[in-house]
């Protein structure tokens, strides 16, 4: 388990990215005409933790002992979490019952959706190798 942690957080470093991290200071600490600097900050340090998550999610799916659905549970746990925080803390969502509500449908079934394609694609692939194997 200590691999996979140490992995989650390598991927999610790597696909983070610290220029956006550089310019939110800039835009906290100088006077800015275009926004505010404090919302500019946050927005940045929000979407960066976002991007780190998501990256760093990946490593779910590379747990082998795992079933495929507690894998793809996690991982879409840590999406979700992870947007509708960012969502909520830059205020992109308002933060009212219902909007959670229709969020968390919305997010479930696109996610769903787009497992549902990936596993139908890969096993559309292994049958045609298999195949060709034979």
């Amino acid at each position: 388990m200590k691999k996979y942690v140490k992995e989650f957080f390598h991927i999610g470093a790597m696909f983070a990215g610290l220029g956006p991290i550089i310019y939110g200071i800039i835009a906290l600490t100088t006077p800015s005409s275009v926004s505010d600097g404090k919302t500019v900050f946050i927005a940045i340090v929000s979407t960066y933790i976002l991007a780190f998550l998501h990256a760093g999610a990946s490593v779910f799916n590379r747990i082998e002992h795992w079933p495929l659905t507690k894998s793809a549970f996690f991982h879409m746990l840590t999406l979700y979490v992870s947007y509708l925080g960012c969502y909520l803390v830059n205020s992109w969502l308002a933060f009212d019952i219902m909007n959670v509500i229709w969020f968390t449908v919305i997010f479930v079934a696109i996610y769903a959706v787009v497992w549902i394609a990936v596993v139908v694609s890969i096993k559309t692939v292994s049958k045609k190798l298999n195949k060709n194997l034979k």
